[in-house]
């Protein structure tokens, strides 16, 4: 997903953690045999890779492909179009995303440094942000646990953005997380479109190029910002700082299935002079950060949502404890009000 500040750039989230296409119409026999040589029209060893294979070869394509492309996402029954272009040399990630619509917000990436350039508020943000794709939500991998707590199966050949793509659907086994309907370019393996799927099969969240040059040399020029930001007021985002791993002293009873921890450590959160213990549980695929940290008072909001990240948060023994993930609300719900200290 973006950085937190697509949604809010003047504010810290705590986690960081899209349309439709007109054609001519044909005649209905034409479209039924065309559709069918296009489905099958695909090399032999396509055909013959399994899902992890796509698994496999999507994780290599989103962190080494040159691209720039038009993508729209919607989100929050809301639909925005972004420009994009991104570069990885050395391992090192370069990127552009400039919002075409609202207020013009542009993002420029380089490394692990962000720059959201707010043109209306002659503004600069500057953030720290290490994820490796920002267009998308956590995606799957052959590590995941497929049989367990998801199932995962090719679907059907199909084209997106005018490319020959090939669509998985992951599919999870109980209502504790999202499935996953991604569509992968045949030739590459990079992403072209996902979506996060509710239990009740609707789009939570969706992602998809509209057009996309893949693998060409990208001009540095194109990388550059926009806007002239000279005279634009520069902010620093204050960045949480980890200080220490340690060992939770707060545990779960009652964790949904497949839900595990996987580090606890020590934080110091902006705005907040006491460090907070942030936990974070995996099923391999969902993650959800649990956040305890001292009430000294302070009120708690409970529910929140943005996109497909729900939120909650509880008052126990002194402490508010958030628990926040790309999950359906009540698992962020259950997980929260389970935790005990130890």
């Amino acid at each position: 997903m973006l950085p937190a500040s697509i949604q809010n750039p003047v504010k810290t989230r705590r986690h960081r953690n899209s349309m439709l296409t007109s054609r001519p119409i044909l005649n209905a026999t034409a479209c039924v045999a065309l559709g069918g040589l296009v489905s099958f029209m695909m090399p032999a060893k396509a055909q013959d890779e399994t899902p992890n294979d796509w698994l496999n070869k999507m994780a290599r394509a989103v962190q080494t492909t040159n691209y720039e492309g038009t993508v729209i996402r919607i989100k929050d029954g809301t639909a925005e179009a972004l420009k994009v272009v991104r570069m990885v040399s050395d391992g090192v990630i370069r990127e552009k995303v400039l919002v075409q619509d609202g207020n013009g917000l542009e993002i420029i990436r380089n490394g692990n440094e962000v720059h959201c350039i707010l043109p209306d508020k002659k503004s600069v943000l500057v953030e720290e942000w290490d994820e490796q794709s920002g267009l998308f939500s956590a995606l799957p991998s052959s590590d995941v646990r497929f049989g367990s707590e998801y199932d995962l199966r090719i679907v059907r050949r199909d084209r997106v953005a005018g490319r020959k793509a090939i669509m998985l659907a992951v599919q999870p086994h109980d209502q504790y997380r999202f499935g996953h309907r991604i569509w992968l370019d045949i030739e590459t393996g990079f992403p072209l479109q996902t979506q996060l799927i509710a239990g009740d099969g609707a789009t939570v969240e969706q992602v998809k190029f509209a057009d996309i040059t893949l693998d060409r040399e990208i001009q540095i020029s194109a990388l550059q910002p926009t806007y002239d930001t000279a005279g634009f007021r520069w902010i620093d985002e204050p960045r949480r700082r980890m200080t220490q791993a340690v060992e939770a002293d707060w545990i779960s009873d009652s964790l949904p299935p497949g839900f595990r921890i996987v580090s606890s450590h020590q934080e110091e959160l902006p705005g907040s002079d006491k460090p907070a213990t942030h936990i974070l549980f995996s099923d391999g695929l969902a993650n959800v950060s649990v956040f305890v940290e001292p009430a000294d008072g302070r009120s708690v909001s409970e529910r929140s949502r943005v996109g497909a990240s729900n939120s909650f948060s509880v008052a126990t023994d002194g402490y508010i404890i958030t628990a926040v993930g790309e999950v359906p609300a009540e698992t962020v719900e259950q997980i929260a009000r389970s935790m005990q200290s130890q």
